[in-house]
């Protein structure tokens, strides 16, 4: 019984872990994996490095982006972060921005880094 108690605390940490942390991120792997494979030309991505394109050609590991009209290159599936669906997408009002949003954003100060950022950090 002695054992028991002291091994029991052990196994309860190791289940706790596997469902807060390893179970949860295969899920997000085989997610990610599953939207990888579903890849078709014409579809519009984003890249992991946040790099905005549209599938031109699948291959088999690898996606042809299309960056700018007549701008292609060649891409593993894994570096494909997420598909951009048409309500995603960046509108031509967002990029070239009008003068009330981006007074709001002077105004405003907004941490875009989550306080990771080395020279935001208060020692």
């Amino acid at each position: 019984m002695g054992q028991l108690g002291s091994i029991l605390p052990l196994i309860l940490l190791v289940v706790v872990f596997y469902f807060l942390l390893i179970r949860p991120q295969r899920k997000r792997q085989q997610e990610a994996i599953k939207m990888q494979n579903s890849l078709t030309p014409g579809t519009r991505v984003m890249t992991t490095t946040g790099l905005f394109a549209t599938v031109v050609a699948v291959d088999n590991e690898d996606v042809v982006l299309e960056v700018a009209p007549g701008i292609e290159t060649r891409w593993v599936k894994a570096a494909i972060g997420r598909v951009i669906t048409p309500g995603d997408a960046p509108t031509a009002d967002d990029e070239t921005g009008s003068g009330e949003e981006d007074k709001n954003e002077s105004e405003a100060p907004v941490d875009r880094n989550g306080d990771q950022d080395s020279s935001t950090k208060q020692s």
